[in-house]
Parts: structure tokens; sequence; C-alpha cells
């Protein structure tokens, strides 16, 4: 019976798809998700009281409690893929980041849940034993200046994305326009990410960069 036979072709056509993309390789594994393989790096700025106010009550105390008074800390050094990026690599390095390390990095990064999950994330990534990462970590942060007028901004105000950038154009002279990205959400100016070679010289990211924030203007809650 035709109807039956075509029945039977499509019941076969199914299984084969469902066969075919049971055995194809995930998205993160066909990209190359390896310890180690990546394009450069990203080093994240964020401006933390943007995500304090962001985060409201739930906000972390050891980061965003009425006694601290963080500006610029380091979110993040993150292997970036010209085009995506990997994440939560394999690695024979442990989770979890030991106290005394975590106590090492509380200037840069003032959360240790920050600080663990940057690792398991990222760091992971990058092939480097947990101390190396973090060591190189402080080497990238130390590879930016960070504006004067930016750092210690104690009073609430709405700023243009752009002259943010410029500011870190003008206090790092060897930083073009295409290796920084200024972001923002619907109301807060979030992060500054800068690319970096592996021997942490400044380089070009388009995809990065498309990312800036395309709001005119963005509100910078003050450092207290």
């Amino acid at each position: 019976m035709p109807g039956a036979a075509l029945k039977v072709r499509a019941n076969i056509s199914a299984l084969l798809l469902a066969t075919a993309l049971a055995a194809a390789p995930s998205l993160a594994s066909a990209q190359g998700d390896e310890p180690g393989s990546f394009d450069f790096y990203v080093l994240s700025l964020s401006w933390s009281p943007s995500f304090c106010a962001a985060e409201g009550e739930g906000a972390n105390p050891r980061q965003c409690g009425a006694d601290k008074s963080f500006a610029f800390i380091v979110h993040g050094l993150w292997p970036q893929y010209e085009s995506g990026w990997p994440e939560y690599c394999e690695s024979d390095e442990p989770q979890r980041v030991p106290d005394d390390l975590v106590d090492d990095y509380l200037d840069l990064m003032p959360s240790p849940a920050l600080i663990g999950h940057q690792w398991r994330k990222h760091g992971t990534c990058t092939g480097m034993e947990q101390e190396d990462y973090f060591a190189f970590l402080r080497k990238a942060r130390e590879r930016v200046i960070v504006p004067a007028e930016l750092a210690g901004r104690d009073a609430a105000s709405m700023v243009s994305p752009d002259l943010v950038e410029q500011r870190f154009l003008a206090a790092n002279p060897d930083l073009d326009p295409d290796e920084i990205a200024v972001t923002c959400d619907q109301r807060f100016l979030r992060e500054v990410r800068i690319c970096m070679t592996e021997d942490l010289t400044f380089r070009a990211c388009r995809e990065v960069d498309e990312r800036s924030c395309k709001s005119e203007r963005a509100l910078m809650p003050p450092a207290r």
C-alpha cells in the first residue's frame, strides 16, 4: 500500500536523523573547547557600584556591603576565539580555589565567590595551573591604567560610554579603539573590556568591540 510505504520510509528517515544528531559533536566540542586552545584574552574590568546597584539586596556583601567602596574591579580574564569563547573546560586542576590563593587576589576581585566562578568558567580553559592563571591575571590588570578621573567617582552621574572609552585610550596610549569595549545594560555602565594577546599586548577584537554600549548615556553610581 503506497500510504504504508510512505509511512515506513518517513519513520526510517526520522530514525536516521535522530541517530546522526546523537552522534554529532556538541557545538562546544565542535568549536574546540580544549584547555589552551583559543585566540586571545579579554580582561574585563567591572564598575563595581553598577553591579551592586543592579543586584540590589541580593548583592554579595563581600563586594557590596555598606562599608565597601570598590571602583573598577577585575571581573575576569577570559580566553576568547575570534568568534565566541570556550568555557567550563575539563582540567586536571581542582575546581575549588584554595583559601590562601583566594586571599592573594581579593584586592583585585573582592569576592571569593567571584574568584571561584571565574576559575571554573574561564581559568580552566587557559590550560594553566590555578596559581599561574591568577598570577597572569594580575599581570594583565597591571597592564592597564585606569584613568584617575574614573577611579574615584564619589557621586552618581550620567556618563557617555564613548567618553569613558576615550579616557581609557588617553591613559593607555598604546591602546586603540578597536581593542576596547565599554558595556552597559538598560540603565548602568557595567564594564570595560580590553583585548590582549598571550604576551599581554593589546590587540583588535572585532566581535568584542561590536558589543560595546550603544546608549548615548549610562549611569555610573558612586564608589562611596
